[in-house]
């Protein structure tokens, strides 16, 4: 009779997961931030499990859904890959280095400082209207390539530093430096967080920290979400996207407010 609840409640935990695994694709592949919804679940679902290893599955069940969001958007959106290359390439190498950091040095100050780092982007992404409306390129050639490296090796050693909110902080630099349009910003920074993904997935496997069959089944959930997200995105355009946008970066400051202060 207790082998059978056990048994019951696993697959309660699982299902729940999973479905957590379907929004977190949805909400990550239009502006990031799925991460917002899977991690606390996968915390509060397996409290008795290692937090490398919760984190390591995280990597596991999102990249597969952002790779295909990605997908997804370069056949619609036209890319400047003179610039996404490098700049992904980047993000891979610093995310990787930022992953290995954190075994050594622990993020406290940057947790703190997050919520209002947030705080300031939303206001500024609130106060211009017409922020991200349109798609005006500010650099080229070879500038626009150095800038976009800059970039992607901030926010990727951020990402396998700490993490939250690292595809609305490449959407947000993506508007802000380089003049582009929500809907451009967002399929540059799809492609930007699988290459950063990549790298902590390939840290967290090889340290053991990954439930490979688990992190599989919110996979697949997290695939049926992106294609979702990425279609809305796609047919409702930079206003939807914005939208989007400013409710991911609020609930990330009361997420991240909560972590840093209250917890």
């Amino acid at each position: 009779m207790t082998s059978h609840y056990k048994s019951n409640a696993l697959n309660m935990d699982i299902f729940l997961l999973a479905l957590a695994a379907f929004f977190a694709g949805f909400v990550d592949s239009i502006v990031g931030g799925g991460g917002l919804i899977q991690v606390p679940a996968l915390f509060s679902f397996m409290p008795g499990t290692a937090p490398a290893t919760l984190l390591g599955t995280n990597k596991m069940a999102g990249i597969w859904g952002t790779t295909v969001a990605a997908t997804r958007y370069m056949k619609t959106v036209s890319l400047r890959w003179s610039m996404v290359a490098p700049a992904a390439f980047m993000a891979f190498a610093f995310s990787f280095a930022g992953a290995f950091l954190v075994t050594h040095i622990p993020p406290t100050y940057l947790r703190k400082a997050l919520p209002f780092i947030l705080v300031a982007v939303a206001i500024y992404t609130f106060k211009k209207k017409e922020f991200g409306a349109d798609n005006k390129p500010v650099f080229s050639g070879s500038k626009e390539t150095y800038m976009a490296m800059l970039v992607g090796a901030g926010i990727g050693f951020y990402d396998g530093f700490f993490g939250p909110g690292t595809g609305s902080f490449f959407m947000f630099l993506f508007v802000r430096i380089f003049g582009y349009d929500f809907l451009r910003a967002s399929a540059a920074a799809k492609v930007l967080n699988v290459a950063c993904n990549t790298a902590a997935l390939i840290w967290f496997g090889y340290s053991g920290h990954v439930l490979w069959m688990l992190g599989l089944t919110m996979a697949v959930c997290g695939v049926g979400g992106s294609i979702l997200g990425s279609h809305l995105a796609i047919k409702h355009g930079t206003s939807f996207v914005r939208k989007m946008f400013l409710g991911v970066v609020v609930a990330l400051i009361c997420k991240t407010t909560y972590d840093g202060f209250l917890k």
